[in-house]
């Protein structure tokens, strides 16, 4: 089976459609999977549901979806760097599922696992539980939560063999592996892609089992999100 591609465009020919169920892997702009997003945005599909622990940021990583209006609903834990978001939003232009950011990991964890819902305290009390069954345990009033399985996932890694093992870098692991374990077709892209063989069976941090496409973007641009300097005192 062909995994790699030449180009992120050739990476989704051919699977993305229309009102698709989509997740994208990153917490910020930390391991977001750039060069996929923006081929996403070529491609000019729309009525997306897109789940990803956050929106992007103006004019750069799902932040490009979202000004071209490709978004129609967002899953999310976290959506407070994006002004766009934000007017689409009130202007009820986009639909919000909030999501307890440990939830939103489990639900594409256990989608993965192929376990269709799971129980937890999180957000019993709260919004986030109306509607949804509750039962308790132990003494305990607990929500049922559904697993997510999208259609499509795009997700980072650093590095690839040609069999699609996987293996992340530092804080870029983040939402990522859960993201490639639950999509239906997994598409992946990393910095460097390696004869399969060559990489330690305990360097690899998800197995290919889980990858149907890998591009290379060797040279990704990874913006700062937020730079933050310390002022001098006046006068030092």
């Amino acid at each position: 089976m062909r995994k790699i591609y030449p180009s992120a465009a050739e990476a989704l020919k051919g699977i993305v459609r229309n009102g698709q169920l989509m997740a994208v892997g990153g917490f910020g702009l930390c391991g977001i999977p750039e060069a996929l997003i923006a081929a996403l945005r070529d491609t000019g599909v729309k009525d997306l549901t897109v789940i990803s622990n956050n929106a992007g940021v103006d004019g750069f990583g799902l932040g490009q979806l979202l000004e071209t209006h490709q978004i129609k609903r967002m899953i999310s834990s976290y959506v407070g760097e994006n002004k766009e978001f934000e007017r689409q939003f009130l202007a009820g232009e986009l639909e919000l599922e909030f999501t307890p950011q440990g939830t939103l990991a489990e639900k594409l964890r256990a989608g993965g696992a192929g376990i269709p819902a799971f129980f937890t305290r999180t957000g019993v009390g709260t919004l986030v539980a109306e509607g949804k069954e509750l039962r308790d345990f132990d003494g305990h009033t607990y929500v049922m939560e559904r697993s997510l399985t999208p259609d499509i996932s795009l997700s980072k890694a650093w590095k690839a063999d040609q069999s699609g093992n996987l293996v992340y870098r530092r804080t870029a692991r983040n939402f990522n592996p859960a993201v490639a374990m639950a999509g239906k077709i997994s598409v992946v892209e990393v910095e460097e892609i390696v004869p399969t063989g060559s990489l330690d069976p305990d360097e690899v941090h998800l197995a290919g089992i889980y990858v149907h496409r890998l591009v290379l973007n060797a040279q990704p641009e990874k913006r700062i999100e937020k730079r933050t300097t310390k002022q001098n005192p006046k006068g030092a």
